[in-house]
């Protein structure tokens, strides 16, 4: 019993999985790379003609999120409309080169893992031949090897979600078990915990969570007896189609089988 009440874990889906590394590899870690070199030369270079400008006190603060919104803004070819596109190979470096100063490189860094990573980004890796430059044109073939590695890892999500609603479907039938037994009990409160393997402090809590998922049940069940019923309107529709074959074979013959 203490097995199927412990709390549903938390899974962190919408992180970057080490089976679709390579998916992000060449859009993250080459870029990244590419810009160490562009910033060695520079430092190596005069300071008065080459000095690249300094990125905005904003940039250096910019979230995932914000960077996004930046992002969108700058190269909406790209990043707004149309579906999540897969990204040119070095895209970082094109970025940096295009907007220069705008974003740091650790703040774009963590938003294309974040990019990359995401299921949305996975599905359209998964599907597409295809990779795309800032302009929202097409920028190279995307490798089959790319695209099994996405297909990988979203299978491994759903089989991570469909665990994790099996366990709740589980605890939430305990849950109700409880509730049930709790309630026609002849036994003290101290000997019912014991007998349910939970502690007096616990047991209230699950007690009004199974009474909340009960009183959830009947407006479920009503939701889904108003469903629009579409099966005796496809078993009637096969009758008249098996009825006019059997017509159309009587036909044929001259006379109808006896």
């Amino acid at each position: 019993m203490n097995e199927a009440l412990t709390p549903a874990p938390t899974l962190a889906l919408d992180n970057p999985a080490e089976a679709i590394a390579e998916v992000a590899a060449d859009a993250v870690g080459e870029a990244e790379a590419a810009v160490d070199l562009v910033a060695a030369a520079t430092a190596e270079a005069p300071a008065a003609s080459t000095a690249t400008p300094a990125a905005a006190p904003s940039a250096q603060e910019m979230s995932p999120a914000a960077c996004a919104a930046k992002l969108k803004e700058l190269f909406p070819a790209l990043f707004v409309g149309g579906g999540v596109k897969p990204l040119k190979l070095r895209v970082q470096a094109d970025i940096q080169e295009r907007a220069p100063g705008v974003f740091t490189k650790a703040a774009l860094s963590a938003f294309l893992r974040r990019h990359t990573g995401s299921t949305s980004y996975l599905m359209a890796i998964s599907k597409a031949r295809t990779r795309f430059d800032l302009d929202g044109q097409p920028a190279g073939d995307l490798i089959d090897e790319h695209r099994a590695a996405a297909v990988e890892e979203l299978a491994r999500r759903r089989g991570l979600q469909q665990e994790r609603l099996d366990l709740e479907q589980a605890q939430a039938r305990n849950r109700a078990g409880l509730l049930h037994d709790f309630e026609r009990t002849t036994l003290t409160l101290p000997n019912f915990c014991a007998l349910k393997g939970v502690t007096p402090e616990e047991l209230p809590g699950l007690l009004e969570i199974a009474r909340q998922e009960a009183a959830a049940r009947p407006a479920e069940r009503e939701v889904r007896d108003n469903r629009p019923q579409h099966a005796p309107r496809s078993r009637e529709r096969t009758q008249e189609r098996d009825a006019g074959r059997g017509g159309r074979r009587g036909g044929a013959q001259g006379r109808p089988r006896t």
